[in-house]
């Protein structure tokens, strides 16, 4: 199961992440979402855990929790709807900063 952890604090690293949800289960991947440019967290990231029971378990366990000093939020991630993963998310501009016209 997929888990959605958000209000990361921006010094959170993986490995820090791991740690705390292998409290409750098998851990089998940890990402954090960084900004492509600056490589800097954006404050939110993902865990898989592949028992259910032991994920669910994480979820009541950590979710509205202190960690590393912000309130995470820790929930089952949806899948993002069709036609949205790895395009631009639209607004003004390219990705260099021009205008669009």
């Amino acid at each position: 199961m997929k888990l959605f952890i958000g209000s990361l604090s921006y010094n959170v690293t993986e490995g820090d992440l791991r740690r705390a949800f292998e409290g409750f289960g098998q851990v089998t991947s940890v990402s954090i979402v960084t900004d492509q440019e600056s490589g800097r967290s954006k404050g939110f990231g993902f865990v898989e855990m592949p028992e259910q029971s032991e994920a669910q378990s994480a979820i009541s366990g950590l979710n509205g929790q202190a960690f590393s000093g912000r309130t995470i939020t820790v929930n089952e991630a949806r899948p993002q709807p069709d036609g949205r993963r790895g395009r631009d998310r639209g607004g003004r501009g390219d990705r260099r900063g021009r205008g669009r016209y």
